[in-house]
């Protein structure tokens, strides 16, 4: 079993100066205490579900790379990138100088985006959802063509790409994996199927019949579903840091339910790697090889 951290809140007592430090000092202690990937949302705004508008929000991939000088092994995504934030071509490009950076250890996550408010407040266009998903398709093909080293022009419905050249290549082979964060059915965990290395549904009662649509998309597009790493967001319910027999606990159940990669998020005032990384080290024993 694989076990990750999504860090969503920068709100640290000592203002605006502490951050870096707390930051990073998370960041060391997820890669020290052996987990396998650190992400933080794509977002500009801090989202309902954890605070304020106005609390603090990081830039993603500003933060990855702070977070990629201050580690070793961790590999390092967002959790999710809207398709609208970023032109296709630089976000490739962005992606690809993390890679560069931190050794081969970046991921593309992305998703066809949802927080209409931030995007409007900093003038950030954000069309109907079905055009998001045809933006996002499309992202997707340049990425793969981008990393392929195709450098012939991509015309699309909503970009063209006259020479889509990605120089250097990225350090991990054959390229960044590609997880898609999502759960609906007709087009995300399609595209899942399609063109993605891996997954993330939320940890919820849905979570098995998700998978099992994922499944039959695989069947459709001729993928084979175990090529797929499965990865689920999860979080502990009042808020408060588990122990590591809880986590265990969670980690157990999402193996048993069919999932890769547990992530989990960090609730403000949670410090999550020293319990994480020792659940980490009783799940080797107890989760099957591959889990």
């Amino acid at each position: 079993m694989r076990i990750g951290l999504q860090i969503p809140s920068f709100t640290f007592s000592g203002g605006p100066e502490r951050i870096g430090p707390e930051f990073g000092r998370m960041a060391r202690d997820a890669d020290q205490a052996g987990l396998r990937s650190l992400w933080v949302m794509d977002h500009f705004f801090q989202i309902s579900m954890v605070g304020p508008p106005e609390e603090p929000m990081l830039e993603g991939y500003s933060a990855l790379a702070y977070a990629a000088a201050r580690t070793e092994r961790i590999t390092l995504g967002t959790l999710v990138t809207g398709v609208t934030y970023r032109h296709p071509g630089i976000l490739v490009k962005t992606v690809t100088t993390l890679d560069v950076l931190s050794g081969g250890r970046a991921w593309l996550g992305i998703g066809a985006a949802w927080n209409e408010e931030e995007s409007r407040g900093l003038g950030v266009a954000f069309p109907p959802t079905a055009e998001r998903f045809e933006r996002l398709e499309e992202t997707l093909q340049i990425a793969h063509r981008m990393w392929k080293g195709d450098e012939s022009p991509y015309e699309g419905r909503h970009y063209r790409l006259e020479r889509p050249l990605d120089s250097p290549a990225p350090v991990r082979r054959p390229h960044p994996p590609v997880l898609i964060g999502g759960t609906g059915e007709k087009k995300t965990l399609r595209f899942v199927a399609k063109y993605a290395d891996a997954c993330n549904i939320f940890d919820s009662d849905e979570l098995p019949r998700k998978l099992e649509v994922l499944r039959e998309h695989c069947e459709r597009e001729g993928r084979d579903y175990g090529e797929i790493e499965k990865t689920s967001l999860t979080t502990f319910a009042d808020g408060r840091a588990p122990s590591v027999d809880q986590a265990v606990d969670t980690v157990g159940r999402l193996a048993e339910a069919g999932v890769d990669h547990v992530i989990w998020s960090q609730g403000t005032g949670q410090d999550l790697a020293g319990p994480l990384g020792e659940a980490l080290a009783q799940t080797e024993k107890i989760v099957p090889a591959g889990r």
